[in-house]
């Protein structure tokens, strides 16, 4: 048996008609996740940008509107501080762009640094630029728990307007305003937002007010912001729903036509330029290369990439950004390496807990993710600093909850942050045996047997010859995947292995044939399990596999190919067990 289950107990062939012209492939996917009727299938395929709800639904967007009006009819400097991550950087990026596009002069912006300064409105920060002459701080992404920094605020005369979109705490911090979704007190349904949607949220009812009051009335093109909204939801793990889906819809076509030096150069290095967008692009292969950034600190950080506006500057970054991802890369593997060898002889009960002097903070959220996706546990890697404090992050499968994990051992913690299946944490090494005990307690006494894992779900049974044309622009009318609406894997049966050639020593390439049409597709299985086995005894054999369908652009060429999650075989007597 292979180790991927179907997504529901749906037995394809209880397979109702569909109520338009689907691929089979496709209905049963859309069948399995809830997609029935004509209107549901209409929003899923055709999503719309009048069935977005108003901006004005969410809680206190009145009063920040309101404040910064009075900012700019008053030539008040308006500083926008953002977080670190991708998801603040392009939620930074956007509303500078956006203010400055409605005729915001006095303009400033602040990003406290990943490694340095760490998570959070500091305030240190907020009075560094009380005294470079603000007087309205506007977060983005962060601030829901910046209680001293409210404060100080105050006291400095400066209005602070929060927008963010994480969990609050029970109490809120001192602030003019506060925009969060998921806010008790916030009736807007729209806690699906990213940092970024938030920040574009406010960007949307400030320019409506703004026209209203006759303040401006320039034709600045809205969905021109979008590309920075696409980064910033695909990146944060926000779930693609509603009016995320529609925005990211509209906005993968921004981005893959972007006037933006900086992002233009990279999708052009990246050789992503010129052709449609499909949201793994910009999760899978462009974010990356930006997160890098951030994570080293180098010299060169995404805003500079997101704000440059010379193409030859534009060009000099990227190919530093292509330097500094190597090296993350060196970095990633040998902490990888050293924590995978640990947990051979350690192997995780219930998650994982590990952290070393020789790992760099900035990839340690990226060793959590490996750990997790191969023992399919909440795991917690950290970094053991020179004085003496064990900084980390932790990643979670599906149906696990992080923040809970952690206010169990809150006392341990100096701090936590973040969301249920991605958080940071930071405490005294002394402690380090404290918390692992109240995690081991919280795990023993946690019920998995309902927690759903993502990793090990298809969506359809198929044969190879439906892989065509005609199911690829079904498929791809299907973008955007993400969160909560997963890329499909498909069960695709009874194909033929042609031939195996392994790439780069943990890759395979797999040539797969229907033996009963005569149609042939490639396949490529990244990170294979086994390699060695698996390039001696699949030649010749047929197999089911499980697998994304995605497009291959290469040399001008188009075609269709598969990415392996997993297979299993049919010929009993060659048969290998397949449990990764």
């Amino acid at each position: 048996m292979s180790s991927l289950e179907p997504r529901t107990s749906y037995e394809p062939g209880a397979l109702p008609p569909s109520p338009v012209q689907l691929p089979r492939l496709i209905w049963s996917l859309l069948f399995q996740r809830g997609y029935k009727k004509p209107e549901q299938l209409d929003a899923i395929l055709s999503p719309k940008l009048k069935a977005m709800r108003s901006p004005e639904a969410l809680g206190d967007m009145e009063k920040a509107v309101e404040r910064l009006l009075q900012a700019f009819t008053a030539q008040e400097r308006v500083c926008i501080y953002a977080d670190f991550d991708l998801d603040g950087t392009s939620g930074l990026a956007l509303l500078y762009y956006g203010l400055k596009a409605l005729g915001f002069e006095k303009l400033s912006y602040y990003q406290p640094k990943r490694l340095s300064e760490g998570y959070g409105v500091h305030a240190s920060a907020v009075e560094k630029i009380a005294n470079e002459g603000a007087k309205v701080i506007v977060t983005v992404d962060v601030g829901i728990t910046a209680h001293e920094a409210g404060v100080v605020a105050e006291q400095l005369g400066v209005d602070l307007i929060v927008t963010d979109h994480h969990q609050p705490k029970e109490t809120l911090p001192k602030a003019y305003a506060i925009v969060n979704p998921n806010k008790k007190e916030c009736l807007s349904n729209l806690g699906h937002l990213s940092g970024a949607g938030v920040a574009f949220y406010l960007f949307l009812a400030l320019r409506r007010a703004m026209v209203d009051e006759g303040l401006y009335s320039g034709e600045f093109d809205n969905k021109k912001l979008l590309d920075f909204f696409v980064i910033g939801t695909l990146t944060d793990m926000v779930p693609v729903v509603e009016e995320n889906r529609v925005l990211v819809k509209h906005g993968l076509k921004v981005l893959e036509k972007t006037e933006r030096p900086g992002l233009r150069q990279l999708l052009k290095s990246l050789d992503l330029w010129g052709r449609p967008l499909t949201s793994s692009d910009v999760a899978i292969r462009f974010a990356p290369k930006l997160n890098a950034l951030s994570r080293l600190e180098l010299g060169v950080l995404p805003l500079d990439l997101f704000l440059v506006e010379d193409e030859a500057e534009a060009i000099g970054l990227v190919t530093k950004v292509l330097g500094f991802n190597e090296q993350r890369i060196e970095l990633q593997r040998s902490a990888e390496q050293e924590c995978l060898s640990w947990l051979e002889s350690h192997p995780p009960e219930g998650f994982v807990f590990y952290c070393s002097e020789n790992f760099h903070k900035g990839v340690i959220g990226l060793v959590a993710t490996k750990v997790m996706q191969k023992y399919n546990v909440p795991a917690f890697v950290g970094t053991v600093t020179s004085d003496g404090l064990i900084v980390g992050s932790g990643r979670a499968p599906k149906g696990y909850n992080l923040l809970e994990a952690m206010e169990a051992g809150e006392e341990s913690l100096m701090k936590f942050g973040g969301h249920p299946p991605a958080a940071g944490f930071q405490m005294k090494q002394q402690r380090e045996s404290d918390f692992r005990s109240k995690l081991n307690q919280f795990y023993s006494d946690l019920d998995v047997s309902d927690l759903a894992v993502a990793e090990k779900e298809f969506d359809g049974v198929g044969v190879l010859s439906e892989i065509n044309e005609t199911f690829m622009k079904w498929h791809d009318q299907l973008e955007p995947f993400g969160t909560q609406f997963p890329v499909p894997v498909f069960k695709i049966e009874g194909v033929l292995v042609d031939s195996v050639k392994v790439l780069k020593e943990v890759h395979l390439k797999l040539k797969l044939k229907d033996p009963v049409a005569g149609v042939s597709l490639e396949a490529l299985w990244f990170s294979a399990p086994d390699i060695k086995v698996w390039e001696k005894q699949l030649p010749n054999q047929t197999i089911n596999v499980y697998a994304e369908v995605q497009r291959n652009y290469f040399m001008g060429r188009k075609t269709l190919q598969l990415m392996v999650r997993d297979i299993e075989y049919l010929t009993k007597a060659a048969s290998v067990a397949s449990n990764h």
